[in-house]
């Protein structure tokens, strides 16, 4: 709704939203200390919930006694990513580790894992009107593993290989026990599988290793008979015989043809000597002859016998001519001795020719036999590969065995996870956080009260104020109204008094209890020179802070126009006022309304109109309307007991709601409010001594004790002179 008229443009007055909330600051703390106190009441009615959590490392992990090769290659192996630990994640989520759990702390004997078996009130209502599943449709097994997922809670701790197992509980020590149990069956489990996966192993090993060595047997021996029946004997492991004979062969004839090219070389140095008559005893061979050095040494002795005589005897001395004689026979012998060694040294060249023929002769036969025995390698070679093979695998197999069987033991297959942390019993519960609680329900309670009085005045169009084209205009618009003669007033003088709408209800069986007369004017009226002018009754009504006012207009439509005057006097003071058109002339609607066929509270009653299209804007002031409407009166009037509560809505967004009730009677008056407490105005521009009396003293005795004076006087006229 809208405090302008529909085809202005408008903004939100912030300043406007603000005081509202200030205005209203005692009622909103009474809301938030009820929001408090309700959550605080609700957070020590609540059962206390704890929660406890363990974390386990994922990691590859080696038996204590395990040997360096063996850490190397577990320490080597592939590390966990994040699939494999989101792997890790889902089975210690799986039914048959839950159900491990639930069994092995028999979880089923407690009632806070089968809330279903109890039931509650609202629970029944859902399942009957079929809004909610029944439980007790469910196994008791599913309905406890239902219970226990719910509090149930497994993660990865982010950028880490660390899994946490958190669980709720109403019981502090059941809170801790069960993720502890959780981590011990997941341990087992996993060492349980790979004591499974040993045991698996050894049980495939057995037999295949069993079959392998009767494969291997079989092949070793076809190798020896191939070898036996082709003549392909080993040696020294690796060559075969003909193989190494052939080496061997050439070897020996390798060097037999060296000492043959030797002694040729030997003999050809003696040939030399002999023909040249140069010294032989120079040679190696004959010098090294026992018999060439024996006449050598003779021949050397003579030689010096020869010498020493020829110093005393003559050169033809039979004494000279004998030793010289003999030194002749010694150098023939020498030469002889020469030339056996020379037949010698020939002979051996020529056994050494023989003997090298005699090898090249053998290699021919057994290059011969060698090319046969490389064909028949061949097929030894192949059936040695498979015995090879077979000897590697069943190696293999066996090395696998004695390492599966070595880690059949529960120690000796640890789980590829370890517990980090373990849970601890908790003592504070993890919900309900009284403090936190009460906070945020009190924060929650004083923004949403400020947001209701904020939507409220801007849906009642308070916190609304025109644009500055739109003032500018209005204000053009006021500025040329001064200048045109304003004969309403006048004009209404001379008018019948119409009834107010509320007399069209009126019931002459209406009777009023509760009389009390009031025996003097309230404390704080004002004093003035006119103490019933508008502006006095204006001062009044500020002081009083009375949230209605009924205003009752006997002469008619010039007590209308006195109480259009007060409103529009307490809007200029800044008070945010309300008037609603009850007179059966629509004289207020006519003075203040835009458009004099606007909705109105008629159209409000009769159910045509919304509530916020029936508040308009006064075309001179700030203050806001509800105009008579367009619907019939007698319709409307039929619902006027509502009136109650829309005038208890407005007196909760406005400073003060003003009422015009025209000429109506306290029977009408009373129809508008169930309470006394209100300020009843007699707008009597003239007044009439005799009519004032008789009003007062009704109102009075129907228990309105606050009655209240206001003739229009000079303030009348001066508030309306803008419409002058």
């Amino acid at each position: 709704m809208s405090g302008v008229a529909r085809d202005q443009d408008v903004d939100i007055d912030l300043g406007q939203l603000v005081r509202a909330v200030w205005a209203r600051r005692l009622r909103i703390l009474t809301i938030t200390l009820a929001g408090a106190g309700v959550a605080f009441a609700g957070a020590k009615i609540m059962s206390p919930q704890y929660r406890s959590e363990t974390r386990i490392l994922i990691e590859p992990r080696a038996p204590a006694f395990a040997s360096t090769q063996q850490a190397n290659d577990a320490s080597a192996g592939p590390l966990m990513d994040e699939l494999n630990i989101a792997s890790q994640v889902q089975l210690l989520q799986s039914a048959d580790l839950l159900k491990k759990v639930i069994n092995d702390l028999k979880l089923y004997n407690l009632p806070e894992f089968d809330d279903a078996a109890s039931g509650s009130a609202m629970s029944s209502i859902l399942v009957k009107l079929h809004l909610k599943k029944d439980p007790l449709e469910n196994p008791p097994e599913e309905r406890v593993i239902d219970a226990f997922v719910e509090r149930l809670q497994v993660y990865q701790v982010p950028g880490s290989r660390v899994i946490g197992i958190t669980f709720t509980s109403k019981d502090p020590k059941l809170a801790a026990a069960i993720p502890n149990a959780m981590a011990n069956v997941y341990l087992s489990t996993q060492s349980g599988a790979k004591l499974d996966s040993n045991s698996e192993a050894t049980r495939w090993l057995e037999p295949e290793i069993e079959g392998l060595r009767q494969k291997v047997s079989e092949a070793e021996k076809k190798v020896a008979e191939y070898r036996t029946s082709h003549g392909l004997l080993q040696t020294n492991g690796t060559t075969t015989f003909p193989a190494q004979q052939l080496n061997d062969i050439s070897a020996e004839l390798t060097r037999v043809r060296g000492d043959k090219a030797n002694a040729e070389a030997r003999a050809q140095a003696v040939r030399n000597a002999l023909s040249s008559g140069e010294a032989s005893d120079t040679l190696p061979d004959i010098m090294s002859s026992q018999a060439i050095q024996r006449l050598k040494a003779t021949e050397s002795g003579l030689q010096s016998q020869i010498s020493d005589l020829q110093t005393s005897l003559l050169n033809n001395h039979p004494r000279l001519k004998s030793l010289r004689a003999q030194l002749s026979d010694i150098r023939t012998q020498i030469r002889q001795e020469t030339q056996k060694i020379l037949a010698s040294i020939e002979n051996e060249s020529k056994v050494a020719d023989l003997r090298a023929s005699e090898l090249e002769r053998q290699s021919d036969t057994v290059q011969a036999t060698s090319a046969r025995a490389g064909e028949d390698e061949v097929g030894l070679n192949a059936l040695e590969r498979e015995a090879n093979a077979q000897r590697q695998l069943l190696e293999t197999y066996l090395v696998r065995y004695r390492e599966a069987a070595s880690r059949a033991d529960s120690n000796s297959s640890p789980a590829d996870a370890r517990i980090v942390s373990k849970a601890v019993e908790p003592v504070d519960p993890y919900f309900p956080k009284v403090v936190p609680i009460v906070v945020v329900a009190a924060v929650a309670t004083l923004i949403m009260s400020a947001i209701v009085i904020m939507l409220a005045e801007l849906f009642s169009g308070r916190a609304l104020r025109p644009t500055d084209a739109a003032s500018e205009t209005i204000e053009a618009e006021a500025v040329e109204e001064k200048h045109v003669p304003q004969a309403a007033p006048i004009a209404a003088a001379g008018k019948p008094v119409q009834p107010s709408m509320l007399a069209v209800v009126a019931d002459e069986e209406d009777t009023i209890e509760d009389v009390k007369v009031a025996d003097e004017a309230p404390e704080d009226e004002p004093e003035d020179d006119n103490e019933f002018s508008v502006a006095s009754v204006a001062d009044y009504l500020t002081g009083s802070r009375a949230p209605l006012a009924i205003a009752i207009s006997p002469t008619g439509d010039n007590g209308s126009a006195a109480t259009v005057s007060l409103t529009r006097m307490l809007a200029d003071a800044g008070h945010r006022v309300i008037l609603i058109d009850m007179t059966g002339s629509g004289y207020p609607t006519e003075l203040m309304a835009e458009d004099p066929a606007a909705l109105g509270v008629t159209d409000l009653l009769c159910g045509e109109a919304a509530f916020g299209d029936t508040i308009h804007g006064d075309r001179l002031s700030d203050a806001h309307l509800i105009p008579q409407g367009q619907s019939d009166v007698r319709r409307a009037m039929r619902g006027v007991d509502r009136l109650s509560l829309l005038l208890d809505a407005l007196a909760a967004a406005y400073d003060l709601v003003v009422v015009e009730c025209g000429s109506a009677d306290v029977a009408g008056v009373s129809r508008l409010t169930r309470s006394r407490d209100v300020e009843i105005i007699l707008s009597l521009p003239e007044v009439e001594e005799t009519i004032f009396v008789a009003l007062m003293t009704e109102f009075q005795a129907a228990g309105y004790e606050r009655v209240v004076l206001m003739s229009g006087g000079e303030g009348a006229e001066q508030t309306l002179g803008r419409a002058a």
